[in-house]
Order: C-alpha cells, then sequence, then structure tokens
C-alpha cells in the first residue's frame, strides 16, 4: 500500500486474476472519479496457488483460493478484494461480505483438445483433464470410458497441456479464455443444456469488510444488478446444497423478460446420474428461489450422492 492510495485491492497473482483486478480497479476510478493510480493493486499469494498436487477437495477446499486474501481484508492491509467468483465458498467468513458483481461475462465452458472438437469425438479412453469435479462428472456422462486424469495450475498451462496432447481434453472457463484474448484457442464452445456451468461461473464478486462504510458505498457503485440477483440465487441454491468440492454440482441464473430462471443439477462423481431442477421467479427473490430449489433438489437426492465438507 502507497502513501498516496486512497484504496487498495487485493488480488490473487495469476495473470487472470490480475485482469480481473484491473477491470473492477478501472470500473471504481471512473465511478468515483479517482486517478486510477490512486487505487493500488496487492498481490496476495494463497494456499490454492501453491498446492498444484491434488484435487483442491483433498487440500481444504475452495476457501484455498480466499483465505490469506480475507487474512489481509480483516487486518486492514487492503480494503476490498477481487475473486472469480466461483471460487468464493459458499459461506463467507465472519466479518468478510460479497460487496459488489461486475456484469457477468459468457458462462459457458470452452473444449480445449488437440484430437477432437467435441468430447464425443474424442478416442476410446483419451485422458481428460480436470481438476473440477462437475466438469469430470459432465464429461463422464457422456463418455464413461474417458480417464480422468488431474489438471492444475493457470489457464496457459492447462491449455499447453491440452493442446500439446499431454492430455486428451480439458475444459476451461470460456470468460477466462475471453479475459485473457485466448478466446479462439477454444475448440468449441459447449451448450449449456449439457455443460451446465459452476454456480457463479464467468462472473467477478469483489469482497470487503461488513462495517467498512466507505469501501462498501464505494463498490456499490460498481456492481451489476442483474448479475447480484443471479449470483444471489445461484449461492443460495449451492449453500442449500452444502455444496463443496466434493460434490459435482452446477448451477445458473438469468433474468429474461423481468424473471429469473435457475437451473441447477447434482450429479454422482463418475457421471453415472444426474438430477436437476428448475425454478423461476421475481429477481427480488432470488435468494428464496435458490435456497427452495436447493431444498427441493436434496430431498429427491439418493443418499450418497451429496458429500458434505470440504
Amino acid at each position: 500500500m502507497t502513501s498516496t492510495a486512497l484504496f487498495t485491492l487485493g488480488t490473487r497473482g495469476s495473470p487472470l486474476a490480475l485482469i480481473q483486478a484491473d477491470e473492477a480497479r478501472r470500473r471504481l476510478a471512473h465511478a468515483q472519479g479517482w486517478e486510477i493510480e490512486r487505487i493500488a493493486l496487492k498481490v496476495i499469494r494463497t494456499s490454492g496457488d501453491t498446492l498444484q498436487d491434488r484435487p483442491l477437495a483433498e487440500a481444504g477446499g475452495k476457501g484455498l483460493f480466499t483465505r490469506e486474501i480475507d487474512a489481509a481484508l480483516l487486518a486492514g492491509a487492503i480494503d476490498a478484494a477481487a475473486h472469480s467468483a466461483k471460487d468464493l465458498p459458499s459461506i463467507m467468513p465472519d466479518g468478510v461480505v460479497i460487496a459488489a458483481y461486475l456484469p457477468r461475462e459468457d458462462v459457458r465452458d470452452a473444449l480445449i483438445s488437440a484430437l477432437a472438437d467435441t468430447i464425443e469425438g474424442l478416442p476410446h479412453g483419451a485422458t481428460f483433464g480436470a481438476a473440477s469435479l462437475r466438469r469430470q462428472a459432465q464429461a463422464l456422462r457422456l463418455r464413461p470410458d474417458l480417464k480422468p486424469v488431474l489438471l492444475r495450475g493457470n489457464v496457459e498451462t492447462r491449455l499447453n497441456k491440452a493442446e500439446s496432447g499431454a492430455v486428451g481434453a480439458t475444459l476451461l472457463a470460456l470468460a477466462g479464455l475471453k479475459r485473457l484474448g485466448l478466446g479462439h484457442r477454444a475448440r468449441a464452445v459447449l451448450d449449456i443444456d449439457r455443460f451446465l456451468p459452476a454456480p457463479g461461473q464467468g462472473a467477478i464478486a469483489i469482497t470487503a469488510r461488513a462495517r467498512d462504510t466507505r469501501a462498501l458505498e464505494a463498490l456499490n457503485a460498481i456492481s451489476d444488478g442483474e448479475t447480484w440477483a443471479a449470483l444471489t440465487a445461484e449461492r443460495a441454491f449451492l449453500a442449500e446444497l452444502e455444496g463443496s468440492c466434493r460434490t459435482p454440482i452446477a448451477g445458473l441464473a438469468r433474468i429474461e423478460a423481468g424473471r429469473l430462471r435457475l437451473m441447477g443439477e447434482v450429479l454422482r462423481t463418475d457421471g453415472s446420474e444426474r438430477f436437476d431442477v428448475a425454478a423461476e421467479g421475481a429477481p427480488a427473490d432470488a435468494e428464496r428461489l435458490g435456497r427452495e430449489a436447493g431444498r427441493e433438489l436434496a430431498g429427491r437426492l439418493p443418499e450418497g450422492v451429496l458429500v458434505k465438507g470440504g
């Protein structure tokens, strides 16, 4: 933090995280009439950046990408933090709140492969690289013969491994590719009906201290109302299922013709079964809509589908 900074924004240090933080910085500077140089970016290395050799669920779950940043926020080292919304745990730590969502990018997944331009076109027994159980389960639902392998790292690392043939294929968020100027490297963009995204995919969330009125008011000026309603429903759906990195859960809410429409699904990790739900209501009722959809779906799930914790 510099002595001339009016506001300090925390972020992870990956190329995508820095681009997302800079977008928040630019929007905040414009909304408040501040010189952009007066908004400092503070890079914070997280446990999730350090641990690359095992699935997130085995190492502690989604909080691995936010824990150190939350600590810096609560200690007053930063005023706010920019995150990929899908990295935030469904229950926020005490004293930290989501203060804003920026306008959402494309929510779809993109196929990256040197071998085929569809999941169905991959060779029999091809390896499928993923760190996301949702993506793995959705791919296995179409192709049970695929061999899942762990694929962690930043976007470029995963792109290069799939394009070089080190793994047969992987899926990446199209939003991240677009923000990095790499959208052209998608072999195909996948249909939402078959590959429902993770709750929060494509959205940038800004967190702040719950009682920091100055930061909350400043960030409210850059929050997108439509994205807020959609993410409120998706996160409520996830929270009701006690969603973690140990269960494949997908969810997407969109406002269409003034109505908020939510689709959600839970899969077995091997893709052998899929359970879905749909709901709609007024955008103002986003949280209730998400919670009711989550409860309704949870009530229909066979024992053992939901794996709690992580």
